[in-house]
C-alpha cells in the first residue's frame, strides 16, 4: 500500500462524473483522495438499476457524446473505460413520412465544408430549405454575441429567416438531443456552442458515441475498481451532512452521526440543487456567487424502455424527426429518449407509451405486431440544467472564494451545456485549482479539437 501520511489530503463530495473526473486526476497527481457519495452507486445521472423483472442492469436513461468531447474521452482512456464506447459516422434520419435519411458529412472536405454533402441529402426539407439552413449555421457561427446572453435560439432563427418547418425539423432535432431544451427556452449562446464545437469546427467532432455497456458496469464498477487500484478510498452510502469551515477556510467534512473528517482540500461536487444546504452561514456568505445557482432552472428527459418479443430495427441508434419519440437505441431491450420533455408532464404512462408504439410502427414494419413483453417510462424532472438566457451569469468558477474549497459539476462554469464532457470538464478544473494552491501550475484540461483554417476564418 502507498504511504499516504505525506500527501495533501482531498475530499471529494459527490460521486458523479464530476466527482469521479476529479478523484482520477487528484489521485493520478500524487494526492490522497477519499470520496464521499450518499447512493450505493456510482456515476450519478449517469447511472443504472437492476429491473426486477428482467434482472437486467438498466440505464435510467441512454447517456451519448460526441467527437468534440475531449475531456470524456481522455476520462475514459485514462481509466481503461474507453473500449466501453461505440463510435458512429453515420447518423439515421427518419423523416415524418417514415424515409429514412442518412447523414454522413464528407471526411474530404475541410471543415465546415464537410457538412455540405450530408445536409443536402436531408431530402425532406425541399432544396431552398437545406440552403437557407446551410446560410443561417454560417450566420450563427459568426453571430458575435455583442448583446450578451439574453436571447433565445428560436427568437435568432426567426429574426434570421428559419420557416417553422425548419425550427421544428432540424434545429429543434439537434438542440433537443444536445441541450435537453426547447428552442423557445435555449439560449442563442449555448445554441451556437453546440453548433460551432459539435458539427462545423472538425470534421469528426459530430460523431456519435455510445455506451456498449450499462452505464453502471462503465462507472459503478470499472472506474471505481480503477480508483481503488489507485488508492482512493470510496465512501458510498455516506451522506455528507455539512462542510464545516468559515470565510477563509474549510476545515472538514460532517457525517450524519457527528463525525468530522479533516482534508487539506474539499472538492464538492454535488447536483446545484444541493450545494448552498451543505454550508453554514458563515461559509456562503463568503460565496456570493454561489447562492446564484438557485436560479438555475432544470429540464426534463423522459427514457421509455421497451421489452419486445423480436427485434424492431437492425439499427444501433435513430432520430426520428417531427415525433415525440427523438431518439431510439436498440441494444438488449429498446430505448426511446425524449429530451425536453415539458410537453409530456402530466400525461398518464399508459398515453405517453401508446404514442411511442405508434411512432415506431409508422417508422418500422417489425414494429407492427410485435408483442410488449415488459415496459418502464422513467422521467427525471431535473436531468439536466436549463440552458436559458442568462445561465453563464450564474454559473460559478471551481475556485471558490474559500481558498481550500472547490466546486465540480457540470453546472458551474465550464462554457459547455449539461453533459458528460461538461461535468468532466469541471472535475478536471476543480483539480488544476487545488494544485495551483499547492504551488502546481499543470493543466489538466484537454484542449478541443484543432480548428481548421477555413473554420478559424469563418469564426472572424
Amino acid at each position: 500500500m502507498t504511504n499516504t501520511a505525506s500527501k495533501p489530503t482531498v475530499a471529494v463530495v459527490g460521486g458523479g462524473l464530476a466527482g469521479l473526473a476529479a478523484a482520477a486526476t487528484a489521485a493520478e497527481h500524487g494526492l490522497h483522495v477519499e470520496l464521499f457519495e450518499q447512493g450505493e452507486t456510482l456515476g450519478g445521472r449517469a447511472g443504472s438499476f437492476r429491473d426486477p423483472q428482467t434482472g437486467q442492469l438498466v440505464d435510467y436513461c441512454q447517456h451519448v457524446a460526441m467527437g468534440c468531447c475531449t475531456n470524456l474521452a481522455d476520462f475514459c482512456r485514462r481509466t481503461g473505460v474507453a473500449d466501453c464506447f461505440g463510435r458512429y459516422r453515420r447518423l439515421h434520419f427518419f423523416a415524418p413520412d417514415g424515409t429514412r435519411h442518412d447523414f454522413a458529412p464528407a471526411g474530404w472536405l475541410p471543415a465546415p465544408l464537410h457538412l455540405v454533402p450530408g445536409l443536402m441529402r436531408l431530402r425532406y426539407f425541399t432544396l431552398g430549405e437545406r440552403w437557407d439552413i446551410a446560410r443561417a449555421l454560417w450566420w450563427l457561427a459568426r453571430e458575435p454575441l455583442a448583446g450578451g446572453d439574453d436571447e433565445t435560439i428560436g427568437e435568432w432563427l426567426c429574426r434570421n429567416g428559419q420557416s417553422a418547418r425548419a425550427i421544428e425539423q432540424f434545429w429543434s432535432v439537434v438542440l433537443l438531443s444536445a441541450l435537453s431544451e426547447t428552442v423557445d427556452r435555449a439560449s442563442l449562446a449555448a445554441a451556437k456552442k453546440v453548433f460551432v464545437d459539435g458539427l462545423l469546427a472538425h470534421a469528426q467532432a459530430y460523431e456519435l458515441l455510445v455506451p456498449q455497456l450499462p452505464l453502471g458496469e462503465i462507472f459503478d464498477r470499472r472506474v471505481a475498481a480503477w480508483l481503488a487500484d489507485r488508492n482512493v478510498v470510496i465512501h458510498q452510502g455516506t451522506r455528507v451532512k455539512q462542510i464545516d469551515g468559515d470565510a477563509r477556510r474549510a476545515t472538514a467534512v460532517v457525517l450524519p452521526d457527528g463525525t468530522r473528517r479533516q482534508f487539506d482540500f474539499i472538492v464538492v461536487a454535488v447536483p446545484w440543487r444541493r450545494v448552498c444546504a451543505l454550508f453554514p452561514e458563515s461559509m456562503l456568505a463568503a460565496m456570493p456567487a454561489l447562492r446564484r445557482v438557485e436560479g438555475i432552472q432544470p429540464a426534463p428527459i423522459t427514457a421509455v424502455h421497451l421489452w419486445f418479443n423480436r427485434p424492431i430495427t437492425r439499427l444501433p441508434h435513430a432520430t426520428l424527426v417531427g415525433r415525440l419519440s427523438q431518439w431510439i437505441f436498440e441494444g438488449q431491450y429498446l430505448q426511446v429518449v425524449i429530451s425536453g420533455s415539458h410537453g409530456v408532464a402530466g400525461r398518464e404512462r399508459e398515453d405517453i407509451l401508446a404514442e411511442v408504439r405508434r411512432d415506431l410502427e409508422a417508422v418500422w414494419a417489425e414494429a407492427r405486431g410485435a408483442r410488449l413483453l415488459h415496459w418502464r417510462v422513467i422521467t427525471r424532472p431535473a436531468a439536466v440544467f436549463s440552458a436559458r438566457p442568462g445561465l453563464e451569469k450564474i454559473r460559478p468558477d471551481q475556485h471558490t472564494p474559500v481558498e481550500n474549497l472547490m466546486l465540480a459539476g457540470d453546472w458551474t462554469a465550464t462554457g459547455w451545456p449539461a453533459t458528460m464532457e461538461g461535468a468532466v470538464r469541471s472535475g478536471y478544473l476543480a483539480v488544476e485549482a487545488v494544485l495551483r494552491s499547492l504551488g502546481r501550475n499543470e493543466r489538466l484540461l484537454v484542449p478541443d479539437l484543432p480548428r481548421g483554417r477555413l473554420v478559424r476564418w469563418m469564426l472572424g
